[in-house]
């Protein structure tokens, strides 16, 4: 009698995996092609962030967490690979003008990311709990962790770079290193605030089509 549920679990995880892989497929493009990330003169602008939060929601924050990992590493080996000014703040490789990365790189590069689907993933959980079944409750609760997941990789990021790469940043961009955190700040608005809105956009719009698709 127990067969059929283990078989239905079988082909659920199977599933997952699939979903999993082509999410992990999705994420390695979007880094290697300019949909993934825009060359701007101090910071790139992303939209990676994107594919986690969603397959964090679709999947679990474990998942997520992964997917995560995987957009901070492609961070990492771009930074190395395809160095600017600043990719020393990404990768502990890469010595440029005399500063250098060292391993607080590989925690800006992929602790953020990492952070990305699970941050997601709670606020989602939380925002529908309140909800408690209200009209527009999914839609809500979609966006806000589309904001939510966006947010923690451009703060925790930015901050990351402000903390423990300040002196050797500013002088690599030619900043006062009194003014830099309002520089900080104007990315965090500037860039963050418009990307976030993209993601949650996008998030609310491709999971609800794939949950009406899921549950048919």
């Amino acid at each position: 009698m127990q067969a059929a549920p283990n078989r239905t679990a079988r082909s659920a995880a199977v599933r997952d995996m699939v979903v999993l892989a082509l999410f992990t497929a999705i994420v390695l493009l979007m880094a290697a092609t300019p949909l993934g990330l825009i060359d701007l003169p101090l910071i790139k602008a992303t939209i990676l962030h994107v594919p986690v939060i969603i397959g964090a929601l679709l999947l679990g924050p474990k998942y997520g967490a992964y997917l995560g990992l995987v957009f901070g590493l492609t961070s990492l080996v771009r930074a190395t690979l395809t160095p600017t000014v600043t990719s020393f703040v990404f990768s502990p490789f890469v010595t440029i003008g005399g500063y250098s990365g060292n391993m607080w790189s590989v925690v800006i590069s992929i602790v953020p990311r990492v952070l990305i689907g699970v941050a997601a993933y709670y606020v989602y959980e939380l925002v529908l709990k309140l909800a408690r079944g209200k009209k527009g409750g999914q839609t809500v609760a979609l966006g806000l962790a589309g904001i939510a997941g966006s947010m923690t990789n451009t703060i925790l990021v930015m901050n990351g770079i402000y903390f423990f790469f300040g002196n050797s940043y500013a002088a690599a961009s030619n900043k006062v290193v009194a003014r830099l955190y309002d520089m900080i700040l104007g990315v965090i608005v500037g860039f963050g605030i418009p990307e976030a809105i993209v993601a949650a956009i996008l998030t609310t719009a491709i999971v609800k089509a794939l949950l009406k698709v899921k549950n048919h």
